[in-house]
């Protein structure tokens, strides 16, 4: 059974012009001979993704969506230069070989690079793969640490140390993905106007430079046919920056559904809530340990994660409604984009609880997670227990130090620590 990502028919509307390219590719490449067949890599939702066949050689051509006017996130001379650089110093890219900015020849910039063979896991099971929990145990904990290790990766030594402005990283990109959301809103969703409101009220001090992917999740990632624990390379780096890691976990959060989210998202990224995953705790953790980088408040950074998947859902969505695209996936973007919304906001909100007096006594972090509050008492605290709670107050003191502090249908509930 072929478990190797497959290629397809080009989608309608997405047709490349044949007979240029051929003469572009034979005049560029050295070595090269026709004929060219194209095919489709069928399952991304942004930048297209094409397999050549060019005589005996297999390449893979990357171009912008048709439709698309935003030219900053769809820069392919960018994202060559960043994959030509980052393979100097990080063996998981793929090799390119050209990059093309006359647009008399497919209508657009693109560049080519080497086909890879591997594994890649899509928003759904395949029946091909055998994902038993322990397998999804280690696919689990090799993409938390390989994000760590790209985060370690020496950007100045790949010749990237100007790709990005990391001072007020943090500040920029809420401004900047709000004006996004702007630029392509077609729906009134008071979820994401809550969750904007939130994030540019509380903003956290940025946590250092790092080379960051900014697209972060399972099917960015190829993996070993034989070993699927291993990662052999990371695809799409459209959106890498020099920037604040803990923005790039954030997205990775927001990326990593669990089994008690909305369905809208379950249906389009829901690999994440097969057994044997980490959780997003899991994740904090994890990166937290292979990192050495504290990650002492993750709800900013998951909540910006989740409005951030928005955004780029809904420049999605707003090219189907204006006509730009045809691909019949896009029809039902606008509820993953309100299911972002819907879930950041229960996430925040259970934060903002007013927890009165309990608030000045005891310490809280709230765990992405589970959705619930970890409180820690101080040593005069005592040993007891929840005495009081309800929506809107919470009294409480804790036994044995800490006690997780969860809503229910009534109010607050006491529940067992993990």
């Amino acid at each position: 059974m072929n478990i190797i990502d497959q290629s397809a028919p080009v989608r309608r509307g997405e047709e490349l012009n044949l007979a240029a390219l051929e003469t572009y590719l034979v005049a560029h490449l050295p070595g090269a001979g026709g004929p060219l067949v194209v095919e489709q890599f069928p399952s991304g939702f942004s930048n297209l993704t094409y397999l050549l066949r060019l005589g005996t050689r297999e390449l893979v051509l990357r171009r912008p969506p048709f439709g698309a006017n935003i030219k900053s996130a769809h820069d392919m001379g960018r994202e060559y230069r960043v994959l030509s650089g980052l393979h100097r110093v990080y063996a998981k890219v793929p090799q390119t070989l050209l990059y093309c900015d006359d647009e008399e020849v497919i209508g657009a910039p693109f560049y080519v690079m080497e086909r890879l063979h591997g594994v890649i896991l899509r928003g759904r099971p395949s029946a091909r793969l055998d994902l038993a929990p322990e397998t999804m145990r280690s696919i689990a904990v090799a993409a938390v640490d390989n994000l760590a290790a790209i985060h370690a990766v020496d950007y100045a030594a790949a010749g990237l140390g100007d790709l990005g402005r990391p001072d007020g990283y943090v500040a920029r990109q809420i401004e900047g993905w709000t004006k996004r959301y702007r630029a392509a809103q077609t729906d009134e969703l008071a979820d994401i106007e809550h969750v904007i409101d939130w994030l540019g009220a509380n903003l956290p001090p940025d946590a250092g430079a790092a080379l960051i992917h900014n697209d972060y999740k399972f099917d960015n990632l190829m993996l070993n046919p034989a070993n699927l624990g291993e990662i052999v390379a990371v695809l799409d780096w459209e959106m890498c920056t020099i920037g604040d890691p803990l923005m790039d976990l954030g997205t990775t959060l927001g990326y990593w559904i669990e089994p008690g989210d909305p369905p809208a998202l379950q249906a389009m990224l829901g690999l994440t809530t097969l057994p044997g995953n980490l959780t997003r705790r899991e994740v904090v953790d994890r990166y937290a340990a292979t990192s050495g980088r504290a990650v002492d408040d993750p709800l900013f950074y998951y909540l910006y994660g989740l409005f951030k998947i928005a955004v780029i859902v809904q420049q999605i969505y707003a090219r189907y409604r204006r006509g730009h695209t045809q691909d019949p996936r896009f029809a039902g973007l606008v509820e993953v984009v309100g299911a972002c919304g819907s879930l950041a906001a229960a996430r925040q909100g259970a934060r903002q609880h007013r927890l009165g007096p309990f608030a000045a006594r005891y310490a809280c972090a709230f765990s992405p997670a589970s959705g619930e509050l970890v409180v820690s008492g101080d040593s005069a605290a005592g040993s007891a227990a929840v005495t009081s709670a309800t929506s809107s107050s919470l009294t409480a003191a804790v036994s044995d130090g800490r006690k997780r502090i969860g809503p229910s249908r009534s109010g607050w509930r006491a529940v067992d620590p993990a």
